[in-house]
């Protein structure tokens, strides 16, 4: 029997999940696409067959919609997600689970009391952790190939900046995907943070762009993060595990490679969607059967997109300081 799926966000992200549910994820259908901009939601659903919506609540309630994709901006997250939980249906939300750490916790102690102790209806979009050279990566930690852990360089360069946003927003929107990354890799929370930038960028005066934060595990591994949103040549993403006895890193996924005119060269994405398709694929095949056969998922959990939040708190409240060490609060 096909699970039933309302997307709420039909911008660049909703519109990848809802086809690559509608094609390449067997045991679902898109019934019902809400969107603010009519025209989008409509021109969508339409591709699909489903029915497009500007109200997304209406979209919730809908007794054709059993399980809920959250993609809309990041500041209705916490509200569409309760609500989704007040009608009992498993949804997973796009990162962030929520823009401040006060509405992360509001939902999670909502979720927790509905389903106490049961399958989680709640699920958080870290799609990183589907990612194959993410896991493989994972795997050559968790297994100590090259020995115990010891530092993580990660990087994370796009072409552009979203528009709107600023220096906060680029933690809460973008770094949070390695501020899930880390732990997970590690097995290890993040327990202490810092916060540091360069000069003011020429290219973009709305925000501090790069920047460079440091974290670090309870196991004592120390982190590098490296944020540049305006890097202009391509999307670019990279991490780096070193070792005790070795090291290993992701190998950025390149087609082709030219050799011309006594250059060789390779080209860069220009968004996440080529260099992540295989991941977001891969966690939505397991979202939709988990539902199915009735089990948790092995997506990240409510907990994991509360953690992250926590974490990227203490990184704000160091910019805001100036820079230095600023301890992660763990508790609620």
């Amino acid at each position: 029997m096909s699970v039933r799926v309302g997307v709420i966000g039909a911008g660049v992200m909703g519109a990848d999940h809802i086809r690559n549910l509608h094609s390449v994820v067997s045991g679902a259908t898109v019934t019902a696409v809400a969107d603010v901009d009519a025209s989008r939601a409509a021109g969508l659903a339409a591709e699909v067959g489903a029915d497009g919506l500007t109200d997304p609540y209406g979209l919730i309630s809908r007794t054709d919609v059993d399980a809920v994709v959250v993609a809309s901006h990041d500041s209705t997250h916490a509200d569409l997600v309760l609500a989704c939980i007040e009608a009992r249906k498993p949804v997973l939300c796009e990162k962030p689970l929520a823009v401040t750490v006060d509405e992360c916790v509001r939902v999670v102690r909502a979720h927790e009391a509905a389903i106490s102790g049961g399958i989680p209806l709640l699920t958080v979009g870290f799609m990183r952790r589907f990612d194959p050279g993410y896991v493989e990566l994972r795997h050559t930690v968790t297994s100590r190939a090259v020995g115990e852990p010891l530092i993580v360089h990660c990087s994370s360069r796009t072409v552009t900046s979203g528009p709107g946003g600023d220096s906060e927003a680029s933690i809460t929107g973008s770094a949070i995907h390695e501020l899930d990354t880390v732990p997970w890799l590690l097995d290890s929370p993040v327990v202490e943070v810092s916060w540091h930038t360069t000069r003011a960028s020429t290219r973009i005066g709305h925000r501090r762009d790069p920047q460079f934060m440091l974290l670090r595990t309870e196991s004592g591994v120390l982190t590098t993060v490296e944020l540049f949103l305006n890097a202009g040549y391509g999307y670019d993403i990279r991490c780096e595990v070193i070792g005790e006895e070795g090291a290993s890193r992701l190998a950025e996924p390149i087609r082709t490679v030219t050799d011309h005119a006594l250059r060789h060269s390779y080209s860069y994405a220009r968004d996440w969607v080529p260099r992540f398709a295989d991941a977001y694929r891969l966690q939505l095949r397991e979202w939709i059967d988990s539902i199915a056969e009735g089990r948790t998922s092995t997506l990240a959990s409510a907990r994991d997109g509360l953690q992250a939040s926590l974490v990227a708190r203490a990184l704000i409240t160091s910019m805001h300081r100036g820079g230095g060490t600023v301890a992660v609060d763990r508790t609620l």
